[in-house]
């Protein structure tokens, strides 16, 4: 930092992130997986699912830390500016390091620990004697006022210095326990070492600065005392003047019933009258006296007063007199001085002025020194306060760790109980047709697994980890409702994508590599490097990939945005829902039917359904050749979950009209077969032993990858896979494709070679992409062991194989027209029609 007031604020920050992290920390859900803290570039549906939920924390203690904080501001040479400065030298008479903080607190604390036992105690309070967390409101209210008046009596007081507490945050005391004695303070103030010229022994003031403030507190005590005194003689007063009412009344009416009887009723009142006088004649005359008292006793402090000016006025006069004969005599010394050489003036007169300045640069350091040291106090309080709060909650998380691990070993005995009774029956031979005890404990293990969460017990569910919820973060549903068999294996592979998760987890995590990446183009553009090619070959983090998506498609169709004017894909929805659409009716029948396991499609009135219809609307009237073809409702599904409207339709755009070959959707399907030709020859190529062992058994695998191609693995994948594979493929394009397709297959190779016949091969094809969990050995092999994959290669051989699909779809032309030629001509063909009038 170049200054110190630099330095504060930067220390402010760094204490303020670490408070906020550490908040965080705690308020965040422990299972990752199920909820993800989303970033502020997060959109699409499934940012929609992960609102953050924020613990409410503690606020008598949020309230200490902002009466605690320092009030600093920063300068111009604060972030990149100060970067680009060089490191600025530090002034010799004070440095702020830590090493030189934690140096100072241990000479300090063992100068003040000379003492007995009992006076042992630093002035920075620890847990063990002040309630660091929660301090009531009444302290807190009690503290800043009492902070103020001592503000007040510093700045009204004549003749006395009375230095405040470095401390403006008096913390709840526990009452019982670290109460400090009166004379225990005193005493240990006494101890200390009370050097005011060096800085680092600053703590001596302190003592100094406590008994200032006890004096302070006597001095309101003694104000309090005194109206107390007063109360109580206007008190004494009223009874005395009650009293003699009473006696008078008493008088009144001895004296009407036994002295007045036969007595004129004139008389009678005149009597009364007279007595009504005397009384009001009393009550002044007691009045007069206590306005003599009070004239007296004041005349009595005036002439205490008078008397203490004279003395004043005496010690004045003799300091003046002490000053005319100092004046006298530096007079004379100042004419001797003149009456020596000038050369002797000058060389005194240099060295009082040396001294002079000396003595003020050595005052102003004294001064900065102080100034530094209480703000150095308040800064480690506050250090002091959120340590104590870290380390509370930090045991408050190992506590329900350590609850959660308890509840997780029993549950793991029992388990491990129930298969050990399983396998003893398994062991255990059956000799008759009865019904084995072991199908009955299998029973109920099946009936274990399958069962759903309850929330009867809310003691043992907090400590129950959710391992396998009911939808993961995409959206998709994790285990099926319908079938039995297929929940099972469906819950076991999800239990199986946990724990690589888990394990995935204790390892180094890319995310901090994004982290870094991230933060070092923050104020530059983001550029195609081999870095990031790497970073998203190992997989975007979920709160970072909707920006990363978006910018990948910004990418590709920078062009076609550039020639666009705005609101373009709103005049393309507007347009496509005004006009008649051929599209639409098409559209409409598969919304349902695009992922109907995912819940943001799963009903008509799920969100994402309206979504899919716009975007799907507005790309099929930018290309009328195209309108609709099935498959690109999941590619639109599948970009809808990270990327609003119309970002999703330039996703679509990306994929159709940038990355795939021209007919890849249209009716024909051109492109697709195109590269089902090319993933033959790339088969052949890479795995052979697999592919003569397809040829043996005449297993036409492509009927299988034909969707992958299609669709980008869109429901052939599980969804952490999926997404991976999506992240490379946005940024690098289809040669992905043909990457990952080749990996699935060398993935399970072995597998597919013991296979011995082409019914359970194809059998085999169908789901076995279902059951590869580990993405990241996936992507190891589509990225590594492949290698090389050059995509000229590829685009040659789509050119290759394209001419020969033209030809042969040529030939099918022309059988076809035969055909419909012959059924015209001929009547006993006539009733015959084809697949395309079948379906129309």
């Amino acid at each position: 930092a170049a200054t110190r007031q630099d330095m504060t604020y930067w220390l402010q920050e760094l204490q303020q992130k670490r408070w906020e992290y550490c908040n965080n920390l705690d308020a965040a859900k422990r299972d990752s997986r199920t909820s993800p803290t989303p970033s502020d570039f997060s959109k699409g549906l499934v940012a929609k699912d992960n609102p953050g939920s924020i613990l409410s924390q503690n606020a008598s203690a949020e309230r200490a830390r902002n009466i605690l904080a320092v009030e600093t501001s920063p300068t111009d040479l604060v972030g990149e500016q100060a970067a680009s400065q060089p490191a600025p030298v530090q002034p010799s008479a004070i440095n702020f390091s830590l090493k030189q903080w934690s140096t100072e607190i241990k000479n300090s604390m063992s100068s003040l620990r000379k003492g007995n036992n009992e006076n042992r105690k630093s002035v920075f309070y620890t847990t063990e004697e002040w309630e660091l967390l929660d301090p009531t409101p009444k302290d807190l209210e009690d503290s800043i006022a009492l902070e103020e008046k001592r503000k007040h009596l510093a700045e009204g007081s004549k003749g006395r210095r009375l230095t405040s507490s470095a401390f403006p945050f008096d913390f709840g005391r526990i009452p019982h326990k670290t109460r400090r004695p009166l004379k225990d303070m005193i005493g240990s103030s006494k101890n200390r070492n009370s050097s005011d010229s060096s800085p680092t022994e600053w703590y001596s003031g302190n003592g100094n600065k406590l008994v200032s403030e006890l004096q302070l507190k006597y001095q309101s005590q003694q104000e309090e005392l005194e109206k107390l005194k007063k109360d109580l003689l206007s008190q004494k007063e009223l009874v005395r003047l009650l009293q003699q009412t009473v006696r008078s009344s008493q008088y009144d009416k001895y004296f009407a019933s036994r002295l007045c009887e036969g007595v004129p009723k004139d008389k009678l009142e005149l009597l009364h009258q007279k007595d009504d006088q005397i009384l009001g004649l009393n009550n002044q005359l007691e009045k007069l006296n206590l306005e003599k008292d009070s004239l007296q006793q004041e005349v009595k402090n005036l002439k205490c007063k008078v008397g203490e000016l004279n003395e004043r006025l005496g010690m004045l006069m003799e300091t003046i007199q002490a000053k005319d004969e100092v004046i006298m005599k530096l007079s004379r010394q100042l004419s001797e001085c003149e009456d020596s050489t000038s050369s002797q003036s000058g060389a005194v007169n240099s060295s009082v002025a040396t001294c002079t300045n000396k003595e003020l640069q050595e005052l102003d350091k004294l001064k900065d020194n102080l100034q530094g040291y209480k703000t150095q106090n308040k800064f480690l309080n506050k250090e002091i306060l959120e340590l104590s709060a870290l380390r509370r909650n930090a045991e408050a998380r190992e506590r329900e760790w350590q609850a959660k691990y308890t509840s997780l070993e029993a549950k793991l005995c029992q388990i491990e109980s129930k298969y050990l009774i399983l396998l003893q029956e398994m062991k255990t031979p059956v000799c008759s047709e009865e019904q084995s005890p072991a199908r009955e404990v299998i029973t109920q293990l099946l009936e274990d697994a399958l069962k759903a969460e309850t929330s009867e017990q809310p003691e043992q569910a907090f400590f129950k980890p959710h391992l396998v919820s009911e939808y993961d973060i995409y959206g998709f549903q994790t285990v099926p409702e319908d079938d039995d068999e297929e929940k099972l294996v469906a819950k076991s592979r999800a239990l199986d994508l946990r724990s690589l998760s888990l394990s995935e987890n204790r390892e180094i995590s890319t995310g901090v590599k994004w982290e870094n990446y991230l933060a070092s183009t923050m104020n530059r553009e983001m550029m195609r490097c081999v870095e990031l090619k790497n970073l998203i070959r190992s997989g975007i983090p979920h709160e970072h990939r909707s920006k990363m998506w978006k910018w990948c498609v910004n990418l590709h169709v920078k062009k076609f945005k550039d020639s666009t004017v705005p609101g373009y894909f709103q005049t393309l929805l507007q347009n496509a829902l005004e006009k008649q659409n051929p599209a639409s009716k098409q559209i409409e029948l598969d919304l349902l039917r695009t992922l109907p396991n995912n819940k943001h499609y799963s009903s008509p009135t799920s969100e994402g359904i309206q979504k899919l219809r716009n975007v799907l609307l507005a790309f099929s009237w930018r290309n009328p050749d195209i309108g609709y073809c099935q498959g690109l409702n999941r590619l639109v599904a599948i970009a809808l979950l990270y990327l609003e409207q119309e970002d999703a339709f330039w996703c679509l755009v990306t994929i159709v009209e940038v990355f795939m070959p021209r007919d890849y959707y249209t009716k024909t399907l051109l492109g697709s077969q195109v590269d089902q030709r090319v993933f033959k020859d790339l088969m052949s190529e890479k795995l052979p032993r697999l592919h003569a062992h397809f040829e043996q058994y005449k297993v036409d695998y492509t009927l299988i990858t034909f969707n992958w191609f299609l669709v980008v693995f869109v429901d052939s994948v599980v969804s952490d896979i999926l997404f991976k594979i999506w992240d490379s493929f946005l940024y690098e394009g289809p040669k992905v494709i043909f990457r990952f397709a080749l990996a699935l297959f060398k993935y399970k190779e072995e597998e597919i070679l013991k296979l011995q016949d082409s019914m359970s091969i194809f059998k085999y094809l169908r789901y076995f992409t279902r059951t590869i969990l580990d993405a990241r050995k996936l992507t190891g092999i589509a990225f590594g062991d492949l290698n090389p994959f050059p995509l000229r290669q590829i685009r040659n051989r789509r050119t290759y194989h394209l001419e020969k699909v033209r030809l042969e779809l040529t030939e099918l032309e022309a059988i076809r027209e035969d055909f419909l030629r012959e059924r015209e001509t001929c009547v006993e063909k006539r009733d015959l029609i084809s697949d395309d009038e079948e379906d129309s």
